[in-house]
């Protein structure tokens, strides 16, 4: 009989003690150390290839085409009412048209990563927040008016007739009006 009230004790022992040592293993407490920005809880977002004109002495002198990702914190991102997009390509033109912070004369001054962080910047600036957190640039170029010359001259480019608005078909001459 004091075999199996030893036994009796010892299991139950033997299962709070498993018990106890489960409990604190999983509450151990996880480092506080922040995600990095590339980790989690952000999305890239594909931008759209952008042209925006370049005007200098009251004329357009060529086109700036950009094509922009970014990443951005989705849950502040999916709270927003107009499309990210749409403030993305309001911000380049504000910068590159308004502001003129790139002189396309001289490019070679052009300092993309000075360029990125601007519009990062006036993109949180305008919503309040941390919304966007890095600007990736998959695509940037400059056709001067020129160039674009150049290119439909040597036939790289061509223009597209397209139909006539407003006019009926006329029937070949000779042809019966049934056919």
């Amino acid at each position: 009989m004091i075999k199996l009230l030893v036994t009796g004790v010892w299991i139950t022992a033997v299962a709070l003690a498993s018990v106890y040592f489960s409990i604190q293993s999983t509450n151990t407490k996880e480092s506080a150390e922040p995600e990095a920005d590339m980790f989690g809880g952000l999305e890239t977002i594909r931008g759209e290839v952008t042209s925006i004109p370049v005007i200098s002495d009251g004329a357009v002198q060529g086109y700036f085409l950009t094509r922009l990702s970014y990443t951005v914190d989705t849950d502040k991102s999916d709270l927003l009412t107009i499309p990210l997009q749409v403030l993305v390509i309001d911000e380049l033109y504000s910068a590159l048209v308004g502001e003129q912070l790139i002189d396309f004369p001289s490019l070679s001054k052009f300092n993309l990563e000075a360029f990125k962080v601007h519009i990062r910047e006036a993109l949180n600036a305008r919503l309040g927040e941390m919304v966007f957190h890095d600007i990736i640039v998959e695509q940037i170029d400059f056709l001067s008016k020129s160039d674009i010359r150049s290119n439909m001259r040597e036939g790289r480019f061509t223009m597209k007739a397209g139909e006539p608005i407003g006019q009926v078909d006329a029937a070949p001459e000779g042809a019966s009006p049934g056919h």
